[in-house]
């Protein structure tokens, strides 16, 4: 396994809409542990494919208390959506920031395993959440698309104020 380097916003890879995996074979499954050893390795409760430069429909999550559960999703989609909720989010890729954003209290997802089985689950609270959160990724959205137009161009140059801040990425400076 290998620790992967998390693209930070403003990187326009973010803004890719990820290609579906035809099959899952030994390098989705080398991805799917990267992401999994990154997301640990900073924190993270989901990581998405597009996240860590990867063009493909993969996403690792772990939402456990005991952070020792995790989940390896390969083309998910929501088949079904039930109630909203505000909740607060963070992103790997925005360092710095939080945001109140809309979402699904409970979804039902359909999925690859990385036994190429098709299954579906439904999902409710933070999972549901960290679910909808990385799947917008893998779709080319952003947290920060989910805010008004004068909302998100706020969030956006904390963000580079952050990653300016702190050195993390030379992308900050392209964007301003």
């Amino acid at each position: 396994m290998a620790k992967l380097t998390i693209l930070l916003y403003p990187n326009p890879f973010l803004l890719t809409k990820a290609k579906p995996v035809s099959r899952v074979d030994a390098n989705i499954r080398k991805h799917a542990d990267d992401m999994l050893e990154t997301m640990y390795a900073e924190k993270g409760v989901g990581l998405a494919a597009t996240q860590v430069g990867i063009p493909l429909r993969i996403l690792v999550m772990d939402t456990s208390e005991e952070y020792n559960t995790p989940k390896i999703l390969i083309n998910p989609e929501i088949i079904r959506r039930e109630g909203t909720r505000t909740v607060s989010e963070a992103c790997l890729s925005f360092p710095g920031i939080t945001i109140e954003v809309q979402r699904a209290e409970k979804i039902r997802v359909r999925t690859l395993t990385l036994e190429n089985e098709i299954i579906e689950f439904e999902a409710e609270g933070l999972e549901s959440q960290c679910l909808q959160h990385e799947l917008d990724h893998i779709d080319g959205i952003v947290f920060t698309d989910h805010l008004s137009k004068l909302k998100r161009e706020r969030a956006n140059k904390k963000t580079i104020k952050v990653i300016r801040a702190y050195g993390l990425d030379d992308s900050a400076k392209e964007a301003s």
